[in-house]
């Protein structure tokens, strides 16, 4: 497999055509942005934490039966990925209050929900990702409610999964962020990263942030966090 043009370019991954179409190669960035790139920051290490521990993940999903886009991990910054056209939502699954959720309820962080929630945010930088519901979605022809319920379906999949697998390594899934595509046949399937860029984590017994909040609310060092959980990953057995 070669890698040809680039395709496009985000704020922390590159993507390339490769020579069947169906397949993207994918190169991780040493990047950090938070609050929708208000915070931005170049931290060697970072793309190649985040390439081994989305690989790892979308492995161990794999292995739960859950489809996703990974097809393997190339090197220590890049993985094959299956094409898909993204549908522009993500898609957050919360077990725990914590940051904007806690902020617009007025829930003490650290609360857990009787049930997981989901909820919808529709990517759009310029409008800076707005908070949408169902309604929306069918409204801006988003996606059919036939898919939302699919979505739905399977990130509560994914979110008891997750939670079992970093329960295995002493951490506590307080919420995550997910986002989907469409392959060619119109199948929805999992795509995008799953990193502590993406979901927020706290260590079991500490309580210690294990994730971006890190970054984001200037409290640690970003790498020797995400290291901390790749190295815990690598030394769980699916």
């Amino acid at each position: 497999m070669e890698k040809a043009e680039l395709l496009y370019e985000g704020k922390a991954k590159k993507m390339f055509a490769t020579e069947d179409k169906q397949v993207i190669w994918v190169e991780y960035l040493d990047q950090a942005t938070a609050l929708n790139g208000v915070m931005k920051d170049q931290i060697q290490g970072k793309g190649e934490l985040n390439n081994q521990i989305t690989s790892r993940i979308f492995q161990y999903l794999t292995k739960k039966g859950i489809d996703n886009h990974f097809i393997d991990i190339l090197s220590k910054t890049e993985q094959l990925v299956k094409k898909v056209e993204v549908i522009p939502l993500e898609v957050v699954v919360r077990n725990f209050a914590a940051g904007s959720f806690s902020k617009r309820l007025a829930v003490p962080e650290g609360t857990l929900l009787p049930e997981p929630i989901i909820e919808f945010y529709y990517k759009d930088d310029l409008l800076d990702d707005p908070f949408i519901n169902e309604a929306h979605i069918a409204f801006l022809e988003l996606a059919t409610p036939a898919e939302i319920q699919e979505i739905k379906l399977i990130a509560l999949q994914v979110n008891e999964a997750l939670q079992e697998l970093f329960a295995g390594i002493d951490l506590q899934l307080i919420d995550f962020k997910l986002e989907f595509g469409r392959l060619a046949d119109g199948k929805i399937l999992l795509a995008d990263e799953i990193s502590p860029d993406t979901c927020r984590l706290w260590d079991s017994d500490s309580h210690e942030h294990m994730d971006k909040d890190v970054y984001r609310r200037k409290i640690g060092n970003l790498v020797p966090v995400y290291q901390e959980v790749l190295t815990r990953l690598n030394n769980y057995s699916f």
